[in-house]
């Protein structure tokens, strides 16, 4: 059977005009293929369709029939066609995207997403957060489009572009002796009991933070070690030690801390997009790009 859509076009039209003149000069075509391409459909079908005489055209009940599901064929083609074009222009799909504890914080990026769910409220984005390192695998694997993370050693099959750099801020207790200063060196954190983050977690403001110490000859005393910088924030806020931590925490109001700008010019970090170089870009990824990447310009 080689039924063709052109046939069930033809079929529709003759049976709604129920006259084959003016099915032909609705379709632009000449009545005799019209006619020819309707017999060639009951020889597919294996079935009259029209009861034809030389004053009227009928549908037969298997033509009724045959109308309806024709019909519905078209429809569910034109549906498809509709689906597969608002996937390809990024109207339509999904979009997983992993994201570090930090990134909800960063107005560059929770900006983004509030204009991308109002361009684009069709697409279903799927958030996850995930350490940087812990996103590595998944973005290579393709189970993240994109990844959301601070500046870490990549891989050769990730590419990444720079979302934003920021100031890394020492974090005092508001009764620290340090929380009345307008500004602070590294150097005057040496001695402070520090409060940070678990080596084990796999977040990148660990090691950042740390050569950042280590570049100065500082090696912190951390006294306590957590997983999430909103733990130690919390920690922080109780005077159990300092901390250093990126700008965009600061969007945090805790009344007990105070945030304090640091001196040397190589305390800052950069916030990465990531995404797989072996992959397909799709237009959805690379809306979503455009948006988290127009601020860095």
């Amino acid at each position: 059977m080689n039924i063709e859509l052109r046939h069930l076009r033809y079929f529709i039209a003759v049976a709604e005009e129920l006259h084959f003149g003016r099915a032909a000069q609705r379709l632009n075509i000449s009545q005799p293929p019209l006619s020819q391409q309707i017999q060639t459909l009951e020889q597919q079908i294996g079935a009259r369709l029209f009861a034809r005489t030389n004053r009227s055209v009928q549908l037969t009940v298997a033509g009724q029939v045959f109308l309806v599901d024709a019909r519905q064929i078209l429809h569910s083609v034109t549906l498809a066609a509709d689906k597969a074009s608002r996937l390809h222009r990024g109207d339509e799909g999904e979009l997983r995207i992993g994201f570090t504890s930090s990134a909800p914080f960063i107005s560059v990026v929770s900006d983004a997403l509030f204009t991308f769910r109002q361009r684009h409220p069709s697409v279903h984005i799927q958030m996850q957060e995930i350490n940087t390192r812990q996103q590595l695998e998944p973005l290579n694997e393709g189970r993240l489009d994109l990844g959301v993370m601070r500046n870490t050693a990549l891989p050769a099959t990730l590419q990444h572009q720079l979302i934003l750099r920021e100031p890394l801020f020492a974090v005092v207790h508001r009764a620290h002796q340090l929380a009345g200063k307008a500004s602070l060196s590294v150097s005057d954190l040496a001695s402070e009991p520090f409060v940070f983050f678990d080596p084990s977690v796999g977040t990148a403001l660990y090691s950042e933070t740390l050569a950042l110490l280590e570049r100065y000859q500082i090696v912190p005393d951390i006294a306590q070690e957590v997983g999430e910088a909103m733990t130690i924030l919390g920690l922080v806020a109780t005077g159990l030690g300092v901390s250093i931590l990126p700008d965009s925490f600061r969007r945090v109001r805790l009344e007990d801390l105070c945030w304090i700008p640091l001196r040397e010019k190589d305390a800052w970090s950069e916030v990465w997009l990531v995404w797989s170089a072996r992959r397909e870009m799709r237009a959805v990824m690379q809306r979503m790009k455009s948006l988290l990447l127009q601020a860095h310009g």
